[in-house]
């Protein structure tokens, strides 16, 4: 994978998010505190957010130029993108929360259904109604249902967040195989430097500078 981000401004509430980085790592964690910026650079990669200045491209395919007036569509990115808050939908059981992001145009038998659910231990669940589902169960679903859109790129925004100890090591052992598995790179938002460093090969920390923040890249 390489992944650069080059002239990056994107304004927030209360500070302008400056990034210049070529990630090439599999897997790559973005380190930062809370209200840093973090989530908003994983939305405008996925193309949910547009950037005031500055060029996205993966593997040298131009995904953003402010300055070209270009954004490439979402459905066209091949992004797989985990939200740091709940993204099931509640009418649909697991199975067709599951299925509503499978790729049925180039079919991928690592990323099989079978194999998906197989791995994530979901398997048990796919009759259930999402509303019953556990924090641990319900994210391994939404990991699962991203997974199964075949994307290019997944993108993991705090996925750990307010699990207890055991479902979180549960998450990180999964996680911690996952490129090794399904050959995915990944980008990992976290506010943990530990979780950083013990799932990933690259953190990317986002810290102060010149009154704004920039994306420095760090190597652990």
């Amino acid at each position: 994978m390489k992944l650069q981000i080059h002239g990056l401004s994107l304004k927030l509430a209360q500070i302008t998010l400056e990034v210049d980085i070529t990630l090439q790592s599999p897997r790559t964690a973005i380190f930062g505190h809370s209200g840093a910026g973090k989530t908003s650079l994983l939305e405008t990669i996925a193309g949910l957010r547009k950037p005031q200045c500055g060029e996205i491209c993966l593997n040298d395919e131009l995904f953003e130029s402010a300055e070209k007036n270009y954004s490439r569509s979402i459905r066209h990115r091949g992004i797989g993108y985990v939200p740091q808050y709940d993204s099931l939908f509640p009418h649909f059981s697991v199975r067709q929360n599951l299925l509503y992001g499978v790729n049925n145009h180039s079919p991928d038998s690592n990323l099989s259904f079978e194999h998906i659910t197989g791995f994530l231990e979901i398997g048990g669940l796919l009759d259930r109604d999402v509303r019953d589902l556990s924090r641990g169960e319900n994210q391994r679903v939404v990991i699962g249902r991203a997974l199964l859109s075949q994307p290019r790129l997944l993108l993991l925004d705090e996925p750990l967040t307010a699990l207890d100890t055991k479902l979180k090591e549960a998450i990180i052992q999964q996680l911690s195989l996952l490129y090794q598995e399904f050959r995915i790179p990944m980008l990992f938002v976290t506010h943990d430097p530990t979780e950083a460093v013990r799932l990933c090969d690259e953190v990317v920390k986002i810290e102060w500078a010149r009154s704004s923040l920039a994306a420095v890249l760090r190597q652990f």
